[in-house]
């Protein structure tokens, strides 16, 4: 009697596990129907920040801010700035930061991504690299986007999509021999804050991650807009006292 008391006990627990997984699933389905895309301006360059757990705050947020800013400038083709990843769930920061992706680049449909920001992140060193689907995702990004841009160890993401091919780079300073190392036949440069070869802009990442954002958007927009968007950060902007190259 015992046994069978618990045995109709256990299929009890088991069913409603059960019916609380379905539940959970449902609920799941729900979420993801409701997900809310973010509004996307016409007219306006659409930038892409790639972003996943161990992406490191500034090499996000300081081109996010700068970008972001374009919107309250006159007479300009503003940015709609956006975040995606391989979830449709929150992703951590390194320094411990959680962020809900705008989009998910496996299974939503995304809309046309003019520039691509490839912030660093905690394993672009070494298992990123080893993630076809996110290698995948820049190399098809890049066979439309205008523009594409790393800051700190990003460069090693573009390094290993094949992006700079026959183009010159940099990196973090310290990561500078390591990328070398990886890619031996890449054209990687030291003594630089800022590269751009044709539509590749490569940062040394950090606090530094201001002044190639700042740079690209006085490639795009003038002198002018630039020292705005700078002043409104509060940071001094002259592209001429920071060191970079422009490969012609």
């Amino acid at each position: 009697m015992k046994r069978a008391l618990l045995s109709l006990l256990m299929i009890v627990i088991i069913s409603c596990q059960s019916k609380n997984v379905e539940k959970n699933t449902d609920v799941q389905k729900k979420v993801e129907q409701l997900k809310v895309f973010p509004k996307l301006e016409k007219d306006r360059y659409n930038v892409a920040f790639l972003i996943m757990d161990g992406t490191f705050n500034t090499e996000l947020t300081a081109p996010f801010d700068i970008f972001q800013h374009t919107i309250f400038r006159e007479n300009i083709k503003a940015m709609n700035v956006f975040t995606v990843a391989n979830t449709d769930k929150s992703i951590t920061t390194f320094e411990g930061m959680r962020i809900l992706p705008d989009y998910n680049y496996l299974k939503d449909s995304l809309p046309k991504i003019d520039i691509l920001v490839v912030p660093s992140a905690e394993h672009h060193l070494d298992s990123d690299l080893d993630d076809k689907a996110m290698i995948d995702f820049v190399k098809r990004v890049d066979k439309e986007a205008t523009y594409i841009t790393s800051h700190c160890d990003g460069a090693f993401v573009l390094a290993k999509a094949g992006l700079l091919k026959d183009k010159v780079s940099t990196t973090f300073p310290s990561d500078i021999d390591k990328m070398r190392e990886t890619f031996p036949e890449l054209d990687i440069r030291k003594k630089v804050l800022f590269v751009h070869d044709g539509k590749y802009i490569t940062s040394s990442g950090g606090a530094k991650s201001f002044e190639a954002a700042l740079y690209l958007c006085e490639f795009l927009y003038g002198k002018e807009v630039a020292e705005s968007l700078a002043g409104g950060l509060v940071i001094d902007w002259n592209v001429d006292d920071v060191p970079h190259l422009i490969v012609e």
